[in-house]
């Protein structure tokens, strides 16, 4: 599809500067909003310098390919550099998280913090009303006992759903926010922006952490958390296994890199160790052998540094769902307040596999985000 075929928006359309990555999620988002009416602009964020010029950086290609969607879509393209806020809000607290010995997502902080507050102020400053972005999510105006209130959805493919990662937006964000994929399916997106000729359509998806990219997780932390090795013991029985270099390079539930081996059971397999606590203070890692340890799961975790969507605690000892983990199930929970705290007891109907210290619990009732909180 040319320039020419796609529709032009009046002078005074609506505005909307959409955040385009150089994936194909954006690039479709923008595409549909200007279908739509909107008078598009694309926003082209680099949150990240230190290492440009190094293979796992796609940071170039993902410039060359938003400008190229821009030309197919006859769209003006802005390029915006938040590294510095990036740095302070992100990746000094990921850092601290670490060397403490918690698991922390930056992700979430990332949207709450970059995309959808240093964004967001940039958009508002060049006087757009409504910014976009290629997130698998939905956002709803309601009314209610409260007054007008926006409600953050699940998306409509729950493969693909990330609510999970904008739970700490609050009502003002919200209120500026579209999600112009919330009713789609990847592929319905992959078709799209095949039929459009956008050159993306078949573009890889980018995994892992934007500025660790495809490099080696703990190769990466090296950089910034010097090693200081310490034992290994078997949580059953205290025994030493083995060292490892940093706790700050494990997390609850890992598997691989321990260099222990496994142990040799009766039907001549070898059954994985997996890390199971981390005794900061001693420098002591714990494994357990087995993935179904029964030290490997909680049935009750703790929440604290908590943050809902509509700016209310959700009910205690009504029955929501929750993931403790991104990839989770969502699994029936309670909540109750923790005395004294600003913090919130989660009790699982079932058992939840390896809870990880840092890592963020969301609570859902239905498809609707409520909020939620770091494990502690």
């Amino acid at each position: 599809m040319n320039k020419s075929s796609l529709f032009s928006p009046s002078a005074d359309a609506p505005s909307v500067i959409v955040g385009l990555s150089g994936g194909v999620d954006s690039a479709v988002a923008a595409l549909l909003l200007k279908r739509q009416g909107y008078r598009v602009t694309g926003l082209f964020m680099k949150n990240w310098e230190d290492d440009d010029d190094e293979e796992y950086c796609a940071s170039r290609q993902d410039l060359i390919d938003v400008v190229s969607i821009a030309d197919t879509l006859g769209i003006d393209v802005e390029v915006v550099n938040f590294a510095q806020e990036y740095k302070e809000r992100v990746f000094a607290g990921f850092l601290s998280e670490y060397e403490a010995g918690r698991t922390p997502n930056p992700d979430v902080l990332c949207n709450s913090e970059i995309k959808f507050r240093a964004f967001l102020d940039h958009a508002l400053k060049l006087g757009a009303g409504k910014i976009a972005t290629g997130h698998y999510a939905g956002v709803r105006e309601t009314e209610g006992d409260h007054g007008r209130e926006f409600q953050l959805l699940k998306a409509e493919d729950g493969a693909k759903d990330q609510s999970y990662f904008l739970y700490r937006l609050n009502q003002e964000q919200l209120s500026r926010a579209i999600f112009p994929l919330a009713g789609l399916y990847k592929r319905e997106v992959r078709k799209i922006a095949q039929e459009a000729g956008l050159h993306v359509a078949g573009k890889k998806d980018s995994t892992g952490i934007c500025f660790i990219g495809e490099r080696p997780f703990k190769e990466f932390l090296m950089r910034y958390l010097p090693p200081r090795p310490g034992e290994i013991r078997d949580f059953d029985t205290g025994r030493v296994l083995g060292t490892h270099d940093g706790m700050s390079y494990h997390t609850i539930g890992q598997r691989k890199g321990l260099r222990i081996g496994g142990q040799k059971g009766s039907g001549g397999e070898h059954e994985a160790w997996f890390v199971v606590k981390k005794d900061v203070a001693e420098n002591l890692l714990y494994v357990v052998r087995g993935h179904d340890h029964p030290a490997l799961s909680a049935a009750m975790m703790t929440i604290g540094e908590l943050s809902w969507i509509n700016g209310r605690t959700p009910h205690s000892h009504w029955v929501y769902t929750a993931k403790p983990r991104y990839r989770a199930e969502d699994a029936p929970c309670e909540i109750e307040a923790a005395e004294g705290e600003a913090r919130l007891r989660v009790h699982f109907a079932a058992p939840q596999w390896a809870p990880s210290p840092g890592q963020s619990l969301v609570l859902y009732e239905s498809r609707v985000c409520l909020g939620g909180g770091i494990i502690v």
